[in-house]
């Protein structure tokens, strides 16, 4: 297993991939944790979460540094997300009693209620885009509620999956209450049909999700999935359009363009298309690509080459379906898996710029008559994760977001973002289940119903 720059292109380490052998007797001890941990009191619990935040703000540079290396994200960005995992910690720490305290039921017993009992080992598959965030959205709920955790990292992130199961053990959390296994997709569904695995939670691509969910339920065990996204972004006529093309690059360009839950595509009323577009393109333009080690780098690489020409065939072969294109659309000839912020228009049905997810900094612009059909095209997608509306009527902006798009979360004149107090994920092909909150907690539990006569 390797670890390769993708702004150098260099080897950083090679690590040695774990056997199932070597697989199964960790997730042995790890089950072995939890027969203890499951009665560990919950102020023991939070103790020692507050002290994971702790480790984490404590080495917020040495783990960006480990991020930018590893996948490209630009430093300032990768300490920002350990930040935010810090947060996840607190609020967990803070709340995890008050969501999984017992629910009185009134029947006809004389005492009849709902506790929240731990699952056991939570398995959770990850990939290489935000591999701290994405991780910690598991594990602080899934310790807190008193299960444990092993985790299948991306092939590319090994260093930040170590560093991960590290913060833990800092923290003062049980050795194997937290393991990372370095392993393959070619062994996952070994791991999900280990007796001891009692759920599953994949944030990934749809196909990757698919194959999941059909080896869980095969073998009858919960999953989460939080899976693509191409997230649509409506720029009615009465936005206030500077703001909303501020807003808009932003959200495409967080992590080189590398997000789920990024704007992909802008749904612009035709009366104000020229006005934004021209708006729009400023914005992206200002954005500095470069070294991910360096503070004043907003844009690093792509994670990965293979990733990165990937997504210039979408983007050649939407023009070539009849896109036009404003900005970039070229590969840039310096060193590093670089894709220029490039921003398509007139995408059209048909085009992969309109079908598919572009994971990149890559903007597509759809041109509508009205409101109703801006509604419709953001609709049209297999994806139902994230989406946004900009207008300046609150009221309607809130009716449409309610009851007409279809996805897990809808933001209003801003960017779609996770939360730790909101829960997060989508709809359709987005996945199923939902992360954060005390929605998020309560996934992989057992829900258990006590009667007493």
């Amino acid at each position: 297993m390797e670890s390769i720059n993708p702004y150098s292109g260099k080897l950083i380490k090679k690590y040695q991939e774990m056997s199932l052998e070597d697989v199964n007797d960790i997730i042995q001890k790890v089950h072995e944790t939890f027969l203890k941990w499951r009665k560990v009191p919950f102020d023991d619990r939070s103790e020692l979460m507050e002290n994971a935040a702790n480790v984490l703000r404590e080495n917020s540079k040495k783990y960006g540094k480990i991020m930018a290396e590893e996948m490209g994200k630009p430093i300032k960005d990768g300490i920002s997300e350990v930040n935010k995992c810090a947060w996840i910690c607190d609020y967990y720490a803070d709340n995890a009693e008050s969501f999984l305290q017992d629910e009185i039921i009134e029947t006809d017993a004389s005492n009849s209620y709902v506790t929240y009992q731990p699952l056991g080992i939570i398995l959770a598959i990850m990939p290489w885009n935000f591999p701290f965030w994405q991780v910690f959205r598991f594990a602080a709920p899934g310790l807190m509620a008193g299960s444990v955790g092993v985790l299948k990292h991306a092939s590319n992130v090994p260093g930040c999956a170590l560093a991960i199961e590290e913060v833990f053990k800092q923290a003062g959390f049980p050795k194997n209450a937290f393991r990372a296994l370095l392993v393959g997709s070619k062994v996952v569904n070994k791991i999900i049909e280990n007796p001891l695995i009692k759920a599953v939670t994949l944030t990934g691509s749809v196909p990757a999700g698919k194959a999941v969910a059909r080896k869980s339920g095969s073998v009858l065990k919960k999953t989460v999935l939080e899976l693509g996204g191409s997230d649509p972004y409506i720029i009615f006529e009465d936005a206030d359009l500077e703001n909303a093309a501020k807003i808009c690059a932003l959200s495409r360009l967080i992590n080189s363009g590398q997000s789920c839950i990024s704007a992909k595509r802008f749904i612009v009323v035709d009366s104000v298309r020229k006005k934004f577009e021209e708006l729009f393109v400023k914005e992206m333009k200002s954005y500095k690509m470069g070294n991910p080690l360096e503070e004043s780098t907003q844009i690093g690489p792509q994670a990965r080459y293979d990733l990165r020409d990937a997504l210039h065939k979408q983007v050649t072969e939407s023009i070539e379906k009849g896109a036009n294109c404003l900005l970039g659309g070229e590969i840039p000839s310096d060193k590093g898996a670089f894709y220029p912020p490039t921003v398509l228009t007139d995408v059209k049905r048909g085009m992969p710029a309109y079908d598919e997810e572009l994971f990149g900094p890559v903007a597509s612009i759809i041109v509508v008559n009205n409101k109703e059909e801006a509604i419709t095209v953001a609709n049209d997608s297999i994806f139902g994760l994230g989406a946004s509306i900009f207008t300046k009527n609150i009221v309607d902006g809130n009716k449409i977001a309610r009851e007409e798009i279809q996805a897990g979360c809808c933001f209003v004149n801003t960017y779609v973002r996770s939360d730790p107090r909101l829960p997060f994920g989508g709809i359709k092909d987005s996945g199923y289940g939902r992360e954060l909150s005390h929605h998020g907690i309560k996934e992989f539990v057992n829900i258990k119903t006590i009667y007493i006569k």
